[in-house]
């Protein structure tokens, strides 16, 4: 782990000869062909279009690995060292984004102009340090290769992205990402904020004892939070739905949920019942104002109707609370 982090055990770029940074620079098309190809697999089902363009990205690094290879060969034989750029102390690195599902259409786009733009300033700093001719050539030679590479991936772009499929696409990721998060996530935020809210005040107003009252609270919120969060994933698979994965909604529903009543139970910490009590209430007030806020952010809802029925439904528990607290 050490040696990962301050770079022990690795060489230095300066270090390298011309044939290691060659086998280099083979090794990192060969990669990074492998990355849009993770790339286009994973976002063709959703977005089948801009997955074309990472596969004729990929068929390019294919490309210039052939031309590497083939002028390796003129120069230094068959055999190619094996050197990677975790080798390499100082060189760019990839972050493993292909492995998460799924895939931001707009993350992998600023991902794949950053891989190229890496890669050129890169080979245009070391050509900078180099004094050899032969080698300054070659860094030279590459960083051309990389800039070329960044021009293709927008004429690829608008080849087979066109404006209207981007905007389409675009529109399908803020859709699944509103059926997955924004959804359960409010849903719970209701839950939790507005049917809480009658067993703690109850609790509050008969018992008049903080402490009680928070633990009812968390009890409550708790309970609630693993309720939604086990009904949301049993409820729906998202195949047939297109809601996304079952997991994710479970646990956005389960932690908004328990979180919406923590909100106005952790006031009752406070040791002083009235004050307590007040903290609540305005955390209540800004509980309900926040999901009036994302449903009209989100849902379309418009705000004043939103807030309406939010508050009111509110009210209506909060009344219920107080009034069953003093009988």
């Amino acid at each position: 782990m050490l040696s990962r982090v301050f770079g022990f055990g690795r060489r230095s770029f300066d270090s390298l000869s011309e044939q290691e940074i060659l086998a280099l620079a083979i090794s990192s098309e060969e990669d990074d062909g492998r990355i849009y190809r993770a790339y286009a697999d994973g976002l063709a089902q959703d977005f089948p279009q801009s997955a074309k363009v990472f596969e004729a990205m990929a068929e390019e690094e294919d490309g210039h690995r052939d031309s590497l290879i083939e002028l390796y060969r003129k120069r230094f034989g068959e055999r190619i060292p094996l050197l990677r750029r975790e080798h390499v102390r100082g060189y760019y690195e990839r972050k493993p984004d292909w492995l998460v599902k799924p895939l931001g259409i707009e993350h992998v786009r600023r991902q794949a102009e950053a891989m190229e733009q890496q890669a050129y300033r890169f080979y245009v700093e070391a050509a900078k340090r180099t004094t050899d001719a032969s080698t300054r050539k070659l860094l030279d030679d590459l960083a051309v290769a990389e800039q070329s590479h960044e021009t293709s991936a927008h004429k690829l772009e608008q080849e087979h992205v066109p404006g209207e499929i981007k905007v389409e696409e675009a529109s399908a990721e803020q859709r699944q990402f509103i059926l997955t998060y924004v959804q359960p996530g409010l849903a719970g935020l209701m839950d939790g904020s507005v049917s809480t809210l009658a067993p703690i005040f109850a609790a509050a107003f008969a018992t008049h004892a903080t402490f009680q009252t928070f633990l009812v609270g968390l009890a409550a919120s708790i309970g609630a939070g693993i309720s939604m969060g086990f009904t949301e994933v049993a409820s729906d698979d998202g195949k047939l739905s297109g809601r996304g994965s079952p997991i994710k909604r479970g646990l956005t529903v389960g932690i908004m949920t328990t979180l919406g009543g923590l909100g106005h139970a952790m006031p009752y910490l406070i040791p002083y019942f009235w004050t307590a009590t007040i903290v609540a209430a305005v955390v209540v007030f800004f509980e309900l104002w926040a999901i009036a806020f994302i449903q009209n952010r989100y849902m379309q809802t418009p705000f004043w109707r939103a807030a309406f029925q939010v508050v009111l439904g509110g009210a209506l528990v909060f009344g219920a609370g107080v009034l069953i607290g003093n009988a």
